[in-house]
Parts: C-alpha cells; structure tokens; sequence
C-alpha cells in the first residue's frame, strides 16, 4: 500500500461505559507543533473534564519521531499508551486523537480503562472519514525564462506542489512530488523542457 489514511475534517465521537463519558475527538495534524496546538485546543473545550488523553501520528505511519502520547492524570500506561497502539496498528498518518473522559462515578480499574481507551479510539477510526494520503518527496529543479510560462501552466495541471520559487539567473523552484507517479511526471517535464531543465531530487519526507 503505498498510501496512508488521514482524517478530512474535525470528527468527534461519544462512548459511554460504566457511566463514563467518553469523547474521541480526532482531526488531522500535520507535525507536532500543529499536534499539540489541537491538544491545547480540546483542553479549552473541555476544561471540566477529567482528563484530556491523548496520542499522535503527526507524520507517515512509519515516522516513530512524530509519535506522542499522555495519559492525562489516569494511571501510568491506562490511557495514551492503548490508544497509540491503536493508531500504530492502523493505516492512519498525520492524526491527532484526544479522548476527553467524564467519570460517572463507576471505577473501571486499569484493565478497564485500557479497553475502555482502546474502543474509544477503535470505534472512532471504524467510522471515521477519511482521505488517502501519498508521501511526498521534495524536488528542486532550475529552468530558464523563456520556458517559465508553460512549466508553470503544466504544473497547475499536475498533482505536484509548488513550495517555492527563487529568481536568479534561472528560476528555482521547489516541488513535492508523490513518489509514484513522479518517475513518469519527471519525464514529461524533461521532454517539455526539450532537456532545459535541470533536477535535483532530495530524500522522501
């Protein structure tokens, strides 16, 4: 599978077990700073709730170094933990899951809240909305001028993005490519550009 999955929009889901309130927000977050400012968010929606658990795959699936969790004042290892092991075993990237829990009074003990997190967070992928995402990878190519204008009307067309332009003596520019279609893509470029062009291609994100 050479894609991964990542919510559309803010999604939110209700859970009830023993009394407890249980609500699993999710929303895509792209990098830890954005994580974390979504976090901070839900805290502020729900500052009378017991506890805000949370945990990110704020990357790829495969980004272990975009990967957080915290347990939020419920026992060591009861709450972010279950619910990243979640997220790790699902094909989902660049996704922030806080579940905001309401106690009802009923202790679930810590066997309990682990399952109680894990369905919180398994129930809310099963019917979540979502998009593929293909990884990127970053490409620097320099073109003359007088090419400027149709380089610029075929990557409109494409499904590159343009990050970035530098003028100079040539034009600069910065790409994210998805990585399975740019070995056909960098080939028509070269052809458009009757070889003009020059690329310089970077390791994948």
């Amino acid at each position: 599978m050479d894609y991964y999955q990542s919510p559309t929009h803010e999604q939110r889901f209700d859970l009830e077990i023993k009394n407890s309130q249980f609500i699993t927000t999710i929303r895509r977050t792209r990098g830890r700073d954005e994580a974390k400012a979504f976090i901070e968010e839900m805290n502020l929606r729900y500052p009378d709730a017991n506890h805000n658990c949370w945990a990110f795959v704020a990357g790829a699936p495969n980004n272990v170094h975009l990967w957080d969790q915290s347990d939020d004042g419920e026992p060591k290892g009861t709450a972010g933990k279950p619910m990243l092991n979640v997220l790790q075993h699902s094909n989902f990237g660049e996704i922030t899951v806080v579940v905001t829990r309401y106690f009802g009074g009923i202790k679930l003990g810590a066997g309990g809240l682990v399952r109680a997190y894990s369905q919180a967070v398994v129930e809310a992928l099963d019917q979540l909305v979502w998009e593929e995402i293909y990884p990127r990878q970053t490409v620097f190519i320099k073109i003359a001028y007088p090419i400027m204008g149709k380089v610029e009307y075929w990557l409109e067309n494409s499904d590159i993005d343009v990050e970035d332009k530098q003028f100079g003596e040539s034009i600069d520019i910065t790409l994210a490519v998805i990585e399975r279609t740019w070995a056909e893509q960098k080939q028509a470029l070269i052809d458009l550009c009757q070889g003009n062009i020059t690329i310089i291609e970077s390791d994948t994100e």
